[in-house]
């Protein structure tokens, strides 16, 4: 009895837990546009400071203002319409008895959430496009780091979620700057935006309520930031040079080892990593059961929105570039509108019955025993490098893959725990590309293809400033006969 009451305590805290890291990355979304009207204030003020003869120099810095507002308006309009298609998978007005992460030095730089889902629960679904998120790189114009929003998995009846809680240190409060176009968008007032579009409300999504919000990091604010830069790279025809880059030689590589490919039998692809769903959905579209695993809920939101959601391609428009002003030849190129999705999802030709999204933790997903031998081929873009131990990613994907499988890479080594400090239990293996392909030799794979690609990540095409990766990309088959390798 006393295991058993201990059992419902854990997991009574475990569920708690849950609703609370979703409240934080539902609050991060709903922090924007304030987030967002903060920075054109630090302008304003930075401009007031100007002495009259400079200001006479500037006469449509002014302008600029209160255009930046209106583009921040049309992108929280596009936000929450997104959260509004939203269905949380639990009781997000219930009642949590604590509201502070009891073990604020646990928390992780960058991962908000999930760690483990069931893997029985990663199904195929023919009819509505499921997705989930993950680790994935979000590269920060006119700066030499990278962030990578991590969290959840897309909450429906074919995905279980289970979600860890984080430390609210150094927040942004929902309440402590009130405009009257966020104010309207956080409390699911109708309004309009520029097109004369009105958001749906629903006396359903109680979960919005601003009593329900959280104060967020500001960090949890730039997520949603990068979140609309990966807009872009996926799902915008501004992105098609990066999709070019990084997807088309995969999609080669695929095709050209499976050419005879069978409707009654296609081949298996994984593609761990997916963020917002456009590289497995061309996967798919080539013939292949594709499925994309994520594990961020930032992203998996919004996938899922555009995949299942879209009605037209161009529904939407944003405005990605607006929140750096560095690097910008012109206001124009900065405050430039971007169409999205560039296709329509649900009617792209060739899609398979067979295209999923699973959400979750890479490893705890794919570590089931049912996924051993389950898949043809798993691809990896931009991806790796997100592992606390890669090691045991090339591990897992040998293990998945059946004998004769291939392995498609595409990335750097830009390693997502590399600097974090202060936390001593947080691992990272940070490799070399060297020992990385040492590794995967071991894991009883053999190299068939490898070169070098240059691209960009979530790159504005038009700043002055352009990070540019010199990314690895290979294919490796897995050996037959390999079965459970014991590494020397």
């Amino acid at each position: 009895m006393e295991a058993e009451e201990e059992q419902r305590r854990r997991l009574k805290i475990e569920e708690a837990l849950e609703i609370q890291s979703l409240r934080r990355i539902i609050s991060a979304y709903l922090n924007y546009p304030d987030a967002a009207e903060e920075d054109v204030r630090r302008y304003e003020r930075s401009y007031r400071k100007l002495p009259p003869a400079h200001k006479a120099l500037l006469p449509n810095y002014p302008q600029k203002f209160q255009r930046l507002r209106r583009c921040i308006s049309m992108n929280s309009h596009f936000i929450f319409g997104m959260l509004q298609a939203f269905e949380p998978p639990l009781d997000m007005s219930q009642d949590i008895e604590f509201s502070e992460d009891p073990h604020p030095e646990c928390a992780e730089k960058d991962h908000l959430v999930s760690e483990g889902i069931n893997a029985c629960s990663c199904e195929s679904v023919p009819v509505r496009i499921t997705c989930s998120v993950s680790n994935q790189h979000c590269c920060v114009e006119d700066s030499n780091h990278t962030c990578r929003p991590q969290g959840l998995t897309y909450p429906n009846e074919e995905v279980d979620i289970e979600s860890r809680h984080q430390s609210n240190t150094g927040s942004l409060s929902p309440g402590s700057i009130n405009t009257k176009e966020t104010t309207e968008y956080c409390s699911g007032s109708s309004i309009t935006d520029s097109n004369g579009n009105v958001p749906v409300t629903s006396s359903q999504q109680q979960w919005l309520e601003p009593s329900l919000r959280l104060n967020v990091p500001l960090v949890d604010v730039d997520k949603v930031r990068c979140i609309i830069r990966n807009i872009v790279r996926d799902w915008a025809a501004e992105g098609k040079k990066e999709r070019d880059q990084c997807y088309n030689p995969i999609l080669e590589e695929l095709n050209m080892i499976f050419p005879n490919r069978s409707k009654e039998s296609p081949p298996a692809c994984l593609v761990p990593g997916a963020g917002l769903g456009r590289l497995a959905l061309e996967i798919s579209c080539l013939g292949f059961i594709s499925q994309g695993n994520e594990f961020s809920y930032y992203m998996m939101i919004c996938s899922s929105f555009i995949l299942n959601q879209s009605q037209t391609a161009g529904e939407w428009t944003i405005y990605p570039w607006i929140h750096s002003n560095c690097n910008s030849l012109s206001d124009s190129d900065q405050l430039r509108p971007v169409s999205i999705p560039d296709i329509h999802p649900a009617s792209s030709a060739g899609i398979t019955e067979g295209f999923s999204m699973c959400g979750g933790d890479f490893v705890e997903v794919y570590s089931d025993s049912s996924q051993v031998g389950a898949w043809d081929a798993v691809v990896t873009c931009f991806f790796i490098d997100t592992a606390h131990n890669i090691v045991e990613y090339i591990e897992i994907i040998s293990k998945i893959l059946k004998d004769g499988g291939v392995w498609i890479n595409l990335g750097p080594l830009l390693y997502h725990f590399a600097d974090v400090y202060g936390q001593e239990d947080e691992m990272s293996i940070e490799l070399s590309l060297e020992d990385v392909k040492s590794v995967a030799v071991s894991y009883g794979f053999e190299f068939e293809k490898e070169s070098t690609i240059e691209t960009t990540y979530t790159t504005n095409p038009r700043s002055m400033m352009q990070n540019r990766y010199f990314a690895a990309f290979w294919t490796m088959r897995k050996k037959s006969g390999i079965g459970q390798l014991h590494v020397r």
